[in-house]
Order: structure tokens, then C-alpha cells, then sequence
């Protein structure tokens, strides 16, 4: 059974966490799945469909479906949307677009969390540089996860990373712990604060999800229609990039890897 840290947050046995690594292996699997189907011409709504069959194929459940009243499987997010993005036969891809797929599946009662970003077409090589240099950002904030350290470590390299180019971490939204719920405690800051912070811990799980304005422009404006879809607030395009890890002696263990 899970126990706690010192100020409160799940701590995981390794069993538990194979467990989630389970669920998180389905939304990985999907997520490598539906590529092949990005592409100009296809609308969103059907990439939230062909998701919804693939994650039941697996034996699993869409954790955002009805999650606070959020409509769709997966959330599709297309150029300066920076998450939560609602899907829409109206919603249709074109060349040169970019748009994140973000997949929650529960598998056995455990959750895991991956998305990414991925380019439609043909797109202009500052755009496919500036989305993989989004993943790269990721990837350094995986790369500083040690146990003994404070999480801010991730933010701070994240950030340091992105502003090399002149782009901004989007402040409004964080990575979060994960396991037995959707959203668990901590808030996982992806850039630099001097706020107290949770120590990280072996046993502890939690999404690192970078979202990353092609600008110095962080902020968000939330559409006040729907009341999810986040877009940025000088209309310049945004990328993430998300996966589930664990800490396992000592350091990040991913565990979104597709099967």
C-alpha cells in the first residue's frame, strides 16, 4: 500500500507503480497509435474517436470524459490553443498545423498521462525546430529528478532551457501527482520559483508537462464559451510534450513508454 512523505504526498510501492505503469503504457501506446492518422483533413472529433475505440481495446477507460464535465476522450489542442483543447467535427487539420494530443487512460484503477505535439504536413522548419525543442525541455526536466531535491529543480531546468530562444513557460498550468486519481497532490511547477517545495521522494509519481509559447508572452486567455480551451493571450503558438514518471532509486523512471 501507498504511504506518505513527510508533508503528505502518496508515496508508491514499486508494485503500485508498475500498476500505473500499466495505464500509462495504454495512453502511450495510443497516443504512438493515432499518428499515423494526423495528417490535413481529418477534424479532431475523429481522433477523439478512433483514441476512445483504441484505449477500449485495451481494456481501459478515458479518464477526461465527463472529468469535471469535460466532453470529450482526449484533449486536441491546435496551434495557439495551449491545452484542453475540446474536440469538434468543425475542428479540421491543415497543412502545416500543429496540435497536442493528451491521453489519460485508467487501466485497474490506476491512471497514467502522456501527450505530445505533432506536426501536420508540411511545417515550416522554425515551427518543427520550436516543437522539438519543446520535447527536448521536457526531457531536462525529467533529466533533474533526484530524490533529495526540491521539485523546483524541474521548472528551474526547464526554463533555462526554453529561454535560450526566446520562448516562455506557460504559468497558468502544471504537471500534477497521479496514481489513484487523476490529479493528485503536488502541483509540479514547469518554471523557476522560490515558492517552499515538496522534496522528491523514491515512490513518488507525477506528470512533467511543459507547455511552451513560441513567445516571451506566457499567458493564458481561457475561452469563456466552453470554459477549457486555453489559448495563448498574444495568439502565438504553443507546444507540450507530457509523461508519467516514478521515482526509482533516486531518479525519473518514465513510465509512458509505448508497449
Amino acid at each position: 500500500m501507498s504511504t506518505r512523505s513527510a508533508t503528505g504526498l502518496k508515496l508508491y510501492t514499486l508494485e503500485e507503480i508498475e500498476s500505473i505503469s500499466q495505464a500509462a503504457r495504454i495512453a502511450a501506446t495510443v497516443l504512438r497509435d493515432i499518428e499515423q492518422q494526423i495528417k490535413p483533413g481529418i477534424d479532431t472529433e475523429t481522433i477523439d474517436a478512433l483514441c476512445a475505440q483504441m484505449i477500449a481495446d485495451h481494456g481501459a477507460t478515458a479518464a477526461p470524459l465527463n472529468y469535471k464535465g469535460f466532453p470529450k476522450s482526449v484533449c486536441t489542442s491546435i496551434n495557439n490553443v495551449i491545452c484542453h483543447g475540446i474536440p469538434s467535427t468543425g475542428e479540421v487539420l491543415k497543412d502545416g498545423d500543429i496540435i497536442n494530443v493528451d491521453i489519460t487512460a485508467i487501466y485497474r484503477g490506476y491512471y497514467g498521462d502522456t501527450s505530445r505535439t505533432f506536426c501536420v504536413g508540411e511545417v515550416p522548419n522554425p515551427v518543427r525546430l520550436f516543437v522539438e525543442r519543446v520535447e527536448k525541455a521536457m526531457d531536462k526536466g525529467i533529466e533533474a529528478v533526484m530524490a533529495g531535491k526540491p521539485f523546483t529543480v524541474i521548472g528551474d531546468a526547464i526554463e533555462k532551457y526554453v529561454r535560450r530562444f526566446g520562448y516562455s513557460v506557460v504559468r497558468d498550468y502544471c504537471g500534477h501527482g497521479i496514481g489513484e486519481s487523476f490529479h493528485e497532490e503536488p502541483a509540479v511547477l514547469h518554471y523557476s520559483s522560490n515558492s517552499p517545495s515538496h522534496i522528491l521522494q523514491n515512490g513518488m509519481v507525477f506528470t512533467i508537462e511543459p507547455m511552451v509559447n513560441q513567445s516571451k508572452n506566457w499567458r493564458s486567455v481561457l475561452d469563456k464559451n466552453d470554459g477549457w480551451t486555453a489559448r495563448t493571450a498574444d495568439g502565438a503558438l504553443s507546444a507540450q510534450f507530457e509523461h508519467t514518471i516514478a521515482v526509482v532509486d533516486g531518479r525519473a523512471k518514465v513510465l509512458s513508454h509505448a508497449h
